[in-house]
């Protein structure tokens, strides 16, 4: 059964980044909420093609290596594609390079749609969509072929789809860093915890797993 999963960073203080670049798409302060995630061996190896084995084990892998079983289509928003930056620029083909790390249907959210799709190298099609949310995860469902939808950012996409009660499981990476600047992660998402069952894990790195699994009873 095909369930839709989120994987996002926050703060202690509940922030995660904002005001990204050209230079910097992230926001200034990606590098710090994600220090240990791109520090595990299954990250190294998986977007930056590290096949040394080198990186962190244990807890923060493990969750690294979960993020990348078993995706049959991704959805993200413009902001993630990289379209804010660079809208008037037909040959702008992403942030993620000829190679992006997906190899899966990616369903991109802009108000640019309808434009063609885009094939990339390594199995990756970027396809853009201005529709409702609900469409998308319909489309993205049945291109997944059984397996997982994967929700990526920015974070007003993710608060959507919560929102909308479209996520089965949603898994937060709390860094011990506290940002006092930023998007707030969990404005709006009220009693999510009512709906979801929650499981925390430490890391060896510090970092807290918040883990939001609803019950599979479809």
């Amino acid at each position: 059964m095909t369930r839709v999963r989120m994987d996002l960073f926050a703060s202690l203080d509940g922030y995660t980044s904002a005001g990204g670049t050209p230079e910097n798409p992230m926001g200034e302060d990606w590098g710090r909420l994600t220090a240990a995630w791109a520090a595990t061996r299954t990250f190294r190896a998986r977007i930056f093609g590290d096949t040394s084995g080198s990186g962190t084990t244990g807890v923060d892998d493990a969750h690294a290596a979960a993020h990348f079983e078993g995706v049959g289509a991704e959805i993200m928003g413009a902001g993630m594609y990289g379209l804010h930056t660079y809208p008037d620029d037909p040959d702008w083909k992403g942030w993620w390079g000829d190679q992006p790390p997906f190899g899966t249907p990616v369903y991109v959210l802009t108000h640019t749609a309808p434009r063609p799709s885009l094939p990339m190298q390594g199995g990756t099609t970027f396809h853009f969509r201005n529709t409702a949310i609900q469409d998308v995860h319909a489309e993205a469902t049945e291109a997944a072929g059984g397996l997982d939808v994967r929700v990526g950012g920015g974070v007003s996409t993710a608060r959507d789809f919560l929102r909308a009660g479209l996520v089965d499981d949603l898994h937060v990476m709390i860094a011990p860093i506290v940002l006092g600047r930023g998007t707030r992660v969990w404005d709006g998402l009220h009693g999510l915890e009512l709906t979801h069952r929650v499981t925390t894990e430490t890391a060896e790195s510090g970092t807290l797993h918040v883990t939001f699994s609803r019950e599979d009873d479809k």
